[in-house]
């Protein structure tokens, strides 16, 4: 038996910005469209570097934070912490919930990406050994990935505890 999955499965691609237009509910009688893509392009157009968007209370998340720094010598990753202001904004023009933390999300200029994937890309980012070992994990097949990863976030609190603010 073979479970089938749209290549696309788990990857976001932001479309350009007359595509992109979520409805948010001010109040019951006011609605407004914003185009996401616009309203965040002032974190691209200084910096052109991928911004990680995780969960700035999350302990797991927080160490996968340092981890990615210490690792990254090239400083060729932001951070931004998921309940932020900034972190909403680019949850939004990720085609997620602003208050969804349930997964890290890499935001780049033109895509988004999230949950094993996510990890896959800022791999391919850091220093050396993990872009290639992020090439041999793309052979594993996403759902495995995302079923792996699922279940460490879904227990990520109880298994590494939380804490009161965010520490980056």
């Amino acid at each position: 038996m073979a479970i089938l999955a749209p290549a696309s499965f788990g990857r976001l691609t932001v479309p350009s910005r007359a595509q992109v237009r979520v409805r948010v509910s001010a109040s019951a009688n006011l609605r407004t469209s914003v185009d996401w893509v616009k309203e965040t392009s002032s974190f691209f157009e200084q910096d052109k570097r991928p911004i990680m968007l995780f969960d700035g209370v999350c302990n797991l998340c927080n160490g996968g934070v340092k981890f990615v720094r210490d690792h990254d010598h090239k400083r060729s990753i932001r951070f931004e912490a998921l309940q932020s202001e900034a972190g909403k904004k680019l949850l939004m023009r990720s085609g997620r919930a602003p208050d969804d933390i349930s997964s890290v999300v890499l935001v780049e200029k033109d895509r988004s990406y999230i949950k094993s994937e996510a990890v896959l890309k800022i791999m391919e980012y850091i220093d050396l050994p993990f872009p290639q070992l992020a090439f041999f994990l793309q052979f594993a097949p996403l759902f495995v990935r995302d079923f792996l990863y699922e279940n460490v976030a879904n227990n990520r609190y109880a298994m590494f505890g939380r804490s009161d603010s965010c520490e980056i």
